[in-house]
């Protein structure tokens, strides 16, 4: 079924304009913290996206019995039972990767975009629309952290998705693979600085098609506005 035009919008914040990371600059400390591998940040991400999907959806059915005037905690709270259950879900069935997260799947709950979204979105729209905001959000969220993880992880280690099978279970082994054979290895992009400096590139290529995408938008205004000329 076709998305209606509303629908479309959202998906394309989420996914780009108003991307997380690349329209919001949120979310940083987990971004640069667990992205070195993909197999981390998909693990955080999804993690993520479970959170912010189910937060917008109840605070969208909630959103006419919450007192304007305490709706903050309110928030806060209901997120940080959502990030609790998630915890304790990743801590039974994916106890390697949680062993790795473990410490920022908690952190969820600071993440500023998470509470940003309940505000000012999920509070004032159907339940509908807020679940497609937050699954979008935390699809866009998701895909940063792996392409920021997958860019990190083969140029510091030569591999990519690195026990892949621990998060996903034995069928998605054949994701691990060995991208560079005998690689020695980049400490640099393992470390946090590695990865601001990924981040950076990951930015300015953004901008970059932005600035593509808009030089050719204004090309075919020009090109119908001559054209109508042109028939006039």
């Amino acid at each position: 079924m076709l998305l209606t035009a509303p629908f479309r919008k959202i998906a394309r914040d989420g996914l780009w304009n108003n991307n997380i990371v690349f329209g919001q600059n949120l979310a940083l400390c987990p971004l640069l913290a667990v992205t070195g591998t993909a197999t981390n940040g998909l693990g955080m991400g999804l993690a993520t996206l479970l959170v912010i999907t189910a937060s917008n959806g109840l605070i969208s059915v909630a959103r006419h019995l919450i007192p304007s005037e305490i709706r903050i905690p309110i928030f806060v709270l209901l997120i940080a039972a959502l990030v609790t259950l998630v915890d304790m879900l990743m801590n039974a069935w994916a106890h390697e990767l949680y062993k790795v997260l473990g410490l920022f799947i908690a952190l969820i709950v600071t993440n500023c975009a998470l509470l940003g979204r309940a505000e000012a979105f999920a509070s004032k729209q159907p339940v509908k629309e807020a679940v497609w905001d937050g699954f979008m959000m935390g699809l866009g969220f998701t895909l940063v952290l792996v392409a920021l993880g997958a860019a990190r992880e083969i140029s510091s280690a030569g591999t990519l998705f690195a026990n892949a099978s621990v998060l996903l279970g034995e069928r998605f082994r054949f994701l691990e693979l060995t991208v560079i054979t005998d690689y020695k290895g980049f400490l640099l992009m393992a470390l946090p600085p590695g990865g601001f400096i990924m981040v950076a590139f990951l930015i300015v290529g953004k901008r970059l098609i932005d600035q593509k995408l808009t030089q050719r938008k204004a090309q075919r205004k020009d090109i119908s506005i001559a054209s109508q000329g042109e028939t006039g």
